[in-house]
Parts: C-alpha cells; sequence; structure tokens
C-alpha cells in the first residue's frame, strides 16, 4: 500500500482543528484552478463545506463581522483544497507553494466599511497554514451581491517554489 504523505501545510490545518476539504465543484462554467508557468490562479471560492452553503447575507445586516471571518476561512480551506489538487497534478505538495495574492470580495450592507477587517478571515489563516509563504498582497473590496448569496468569496494567486 502507497504511504500517503501529509505536507507540513496540511499538518497546520489539522493543528487549527481544521482538515482540508476535497475541491468544491464549480457552480458555474469554469475551471476550479489553472497553471500558467509557475503560477496558479484559483478561482473565486464561496463558503462551502460538502457541498453545502455555510452562509449567505450581507455583512453588517444579516452576518455579523466575526461570521464573515469564518466564513472567509471557510473559502480560504476551499482555495487550498484546490490549490492541493493543482500540486498534486504538478507531482508537488503544498509546501512547494507560496500564496502571492488574495481578493477577498464581501457582500456588504450600505455603509458597512470593515471590509479588510472581514478580509482577514482568509488572509490569517494562509499565514498560519503557510508560515511565510503565505505572507501576500490582498484586495479587500466591498460589493453589492455575490453568487448564490453569499457573504464573501475569495480567490487566489500562488505560485511555485
Amino acid at each position: 500500500m502507497a504511504q500517503v504523505t501529509t505536507s507540513n501545510v496540511e499538518a497546520r490545518v489539522q493543528e487549527l482543528g481544521h482538515t482540508v476539504p476535497s475541491p468544491p465543484k464549480p457552480a458555474a462554467n469554469y475551471v476550479p484552478w489553472t497553471r500558467s508557468g509557475n503560477t496558479v490562479y484559483i478561482a473565486g471560492q464561496i463558503p462551502t463545506l460538502g457541498g453545502e452553503l455555510q452562509g449567505q447575507g450581507h455583512v453588517g445586516a444579516e452576518v455579523d463581522v466575526a461570521e464573515a471571518q469564518r466564513l472567509a476561512g471557510i473559502c480560504a480551506l476551499n482555495g487550498i483544497a484546490n490549490l492541493k489538487a493543482a500540486a498534486e497534478a504538478s507531482g508537488k505538495t503544498l509546501d512547494d507553494l507560496r500564496v502571492v495574492r488574495a481578493s477577498v470580495f464581501v457582500a456588504v450592507a450600505p455603509g458597512f466599511t470593515d471590509i479588510h477587517v472581514v478580509a482577514n478571515g482568509a488572509s490569517d489563516l494562509f499565514g498560519k497554514v503557510f508560515g511565510k509563504n503565505g505572507v501576500h498582497a490582498r484586495s479587500a473590496v466591498g460589493v453589492a451581491e455575490l453568487p448564490l448569496g453569499v457573504p464573501v468569496e475569495v480567490e487566489l494567486i500562488a505560485e511555485f517554489v
């Protein structure tokens, strides 16, 4: 039987009380990730676990900041799942990747401006599990609506190191 190797990144995910989920299926006509050279592009990830939405609504109305940060962390885990798939397709592990950029989109109620605080739910997870390879540039953008009514969506750019 082949030995399954857990990457350091996956071990840190587990230490935080999470597991790297199976990559979610795309909700429309796109691929979940693509690679160009050493760069991996991860499509926008919404907060689903096992195919089930984990939250809907607008931050600052139906969803509070703490819940939005938790949901951003779920989006980040789904991004990590797709990074793992990309790494395995290349004969590598998550340890061979560096998060370069995250874009976090937050569906906001009028007047809500703590978008950057919500985005920390994803950025903090990347930093904790990838260490120095999780330090990244980021955009945090407030929007009127997101697909399926979710409050947050995260997309990534990473590179093999």
